[in-house]
């Protein structure tokens, strides 16, 4: 019998490659779900990650997405860049499966998002302190990784950050 499973083994290659993808990711595709009819939407975000490598990104109270993620906050993060030769789809990319969560101003968390979101990505300066924009971090489930054809793994949290394995 044939095997139709697309995935390989997940091995230290894929671990690594989706850590370098998450850390280097300057922006992300955010896919959600529109509240008003159920059907898909996708807005490009800005991405950094916080001190233990997760990502987490700046948005505005004013943007569709956040309404989505306010109603459902199950939501995909697609980061990874093609490069400036070739067919695109030779290029990794990293699919996360999340639940977005909200992180509430004026809190050891929102302050140390804060810090380290300015550092990596100076620019947001102008704007990360506008009451309208907040910091979601993501709640990883799993995670698909595509290192170009013929090369797919399935992953675990615990294969992206094996240091926050629990005992």
């Amino acid at each position: 019998m044939t095997n139709t499973d697309p995935y390989r083994p997940v091995d230290d290659t894929a671990c690594q490659m989706a850590r370098n993808l998450i850390e280097n990711a300057t922006f992300g595709a955010l896919a959600v779900l529109r509240p008003d009819s159920a059907f898909p939407s996708v807005s490009r975000v800005a991405l950094a990650t916080d001190g233990q490598g997760h990502p987490v990104t700046l948005i505005s109270t004013l943007a569709d997405h956040t309404r989505a993620l306010t109603t459902n906050p199950a939501c995909a993060l697609l980061i990874g860049e093609p490069g400036d030769n070739g067919d695109p789809l030779t290029h990794p990319r990293l699919t996360l499966h999340a639940i977005a969560q909200f992180v509430v101003r004026e809190t050891e968390k929102h302050t140390a998002l804060r810090a380290r979101y300015v550092s990596l990505r100076p620019k947001v300066k102008l704007y990360a302190d506008f009451t309208d924009f907040g910091f979601v971090t993501f709640t990883i489930s799993d995670a698909v990784l595509n290192g170009g054809f013929g090369k797919a793994w399935r992953l675990a949290p615990t294969d992206i950050w094996p240091d926050q394995r629990t005992t």
